[in-house]
């Protein structure tokens, strides 16, 4: 069940497809379900990721540091017009990183969350 899900995941990467069978393979079937409950609702697709940088070079700096979480780094960036632009052009170059690694923290937490039973 759970390969057929990996697959169907937008922008996936094969990284991220092996993080994800290497966590989730001693799950029950209900542990599954209720990991991908947690994981669909919270994962940031690469290309969002993108778009929020492309945003905050043009708009507002540090958008795609908010939307993962980084709150002391989007106010950085809100403040100083993302490092004076290094840091925007940067995160435009570093885009999957920055997903892979939220992607990351948030399967953990998933994981703890299906193994607890809510």
């Amino acid at each position: 069940m759970n390969q057929q899900f990996f697959m169907q995941l937008k922008g996936i990467t094969p990284a991220e497809y092996q993080f994800l069978e290497q966590l989730t393979k001693s799950m029950s079937e209900g542990q599954l379900k209720t990991f991908t409950m947690f994981y669909t609702g919270k994962r940031k697709d690469p290309q969002d990721i993108f778009l929020f940088t492309l945003l905050g070079l043009v708009v507002v700096a540090g958008v795609q540091r908010f939307v993962v979480g980084q709150i002391g780094m989007g106010l950085l960036y809100l403040f100083t017009g993302g490092l004076c632009l290094i840091g925007t052009i940067v995160d435009l170059v570093n885009h999957k990183s920055i997903a892979q690694e939220y992607n990351q923290k948030v399967a953990m937490e998933a994981v703890q969350m299906s193994r607890m039973g809510l």
